[in-house]
């Protein structure tokens, strides 16, 4: 009897454990652990970051930040804090919150369009992802890629092909740069190539010619025919006189890039620059800005025509008249600069 009676209150004692056990487990482990009404949030552990670190940018969602702390030390976490995005749904316990820092980085969908510098791209994907824009600027300009993948820092440009594309939001800079590179890369296909041969221009050249298609208009349907303005003046031998090219030179000879030019005078085409295509052959050394994909796909597949000169069309905004001859290209402009007049645009 007195042998039962102490396995009964062993049996007892031991299912009060096994409950307090239990609990303890629900509640730290399996009871939900939210402190927010939202679907979720997002949080974003920088690199380097310590558990500590982590604990200061958790804490405001979750309700018992000491359970949490406990499972992820238990869950080893606490040695292995990773960067990133992560996601917590409403809802979420301890041990899906700490399988979710430990293993679902988010990915991020990175969108640029057409930069016209550099240091613009290096603004535009730094309010992205973690790097920011001085160290990425710094990766584009490094002396010994840009060497190896032969780039200088007037061409690197072309290298950025404006698109959408999935990052982790702890991408490097120099892991973005040599994304864009490989982009890049598979960009220019032996077709594409094929196809810039046939317009006896290298891709840099493509992306030259592009990025003065790319500042003469913004109608995406216009650009082929003006693509094929361009090539039909080298062609023959003509200077480009592309205006686009006059207000790079401009801003470049100031040295302020953001200066508004809504009119190029007589006296700008004078300006001694090698962008400046009014007074120097051919194509100039470098892109004028970061083209798109439809301007560089206009270059590689023009509109044939017998064009050779275009100006703004004043009857419909936005386009251009094309034309053959000169004389008629000065009935056509003769139209738009008495416009351009009465709206009283000097500069």
């Amino acid at each position: 009897m007195y042998l039962k009676r102490i396995i009964l209150v062993a049996s007892v004692i031991g299912v009060v454990i096994l409950g307090i056990f239990s609990y303890f487990v629900y509640n730290a482990v399996l009871s939900p652990n939210t402190n927010f009404q939202e679907k979720e949030v997002t949080i974003y552990i920088p690199t380097g970051s310590n558990f500590n670190e982590v604990i200061h940018k958790i804490s405001p969602y979750i309700s018992d930040i000491e359970t949490f702390k406990r499972v992820a030390i238990q869950k080893k976490y606490a040695q292995n804090v990773k960067a990133g995005k992560y996601i917590i749904k409403r809802g979420s316990n301890n041990n899906d919150i700490v399988n979710t820092l430990r293993s679902k980085n988010v990915p991020i969908k990175l969108t640029f369009n057409n930069q016209d510098r550099l240091q613009d791209l290096a603004g535009r994907i730094s309010q992205q992802i973690e790097a920011d824009s001085l160290s990425l600027l710094k990766s584009f300009l490094e002396t010994s890629f840009l060497s190896e993948n032969q780039f200088s820092d007037k061409d690197a440009i072309t290298m950025y092909l404006p698109n959408t594309y999935e990052f982790f939001w702890n991408t490097s800079a120099d892991q973005f740069r040599d994304r864009m590179l490989k982009e890049y890369n598979r960009f220019w296909t032996e077709e594409k190539k094929l196809k810039a041969e046939n317009q006896n221009l290298s891709p840099k050249q493509v992306s030259v010619l592009a990025s003065i298609v790319q500042k003469e208009t913004a109608q995406v349907s216009e650009r082929s025919r003006v693509a094929g303005v361009y090539l039909n003046r080298l062609k023959s031998n003509m200077l480009l006189q592309a205006d686009p090219t006059v207000i790079f030179a401009i801003k470049e000879h100031l040295g302020n890039y953001d200066t508004i030019i809504r009119r190029v005078l007589n006296q700008d085409l004078e300006i001694d620059s090698p962008y400046n295509t009014y007074k120097y052959a051919g194509l100039p050394p470098a892109p004028i800005a970061m083209p798109d994909v439809s301007s560089i796909e206009a270059v590689l597949n023009p509109e044939k025509h017998d064009f050779f000169y275009f100006v703004a069309d004043i009857e419909k905004p936005g386009f251009h008249k094309f034309a053959r001859t000169y004389n008629q290209h000065l009935i056509n402009s003769k139209a738009y600069h008495q416009w351009i007049n009465s709206q009283g645009i000097r500069r």
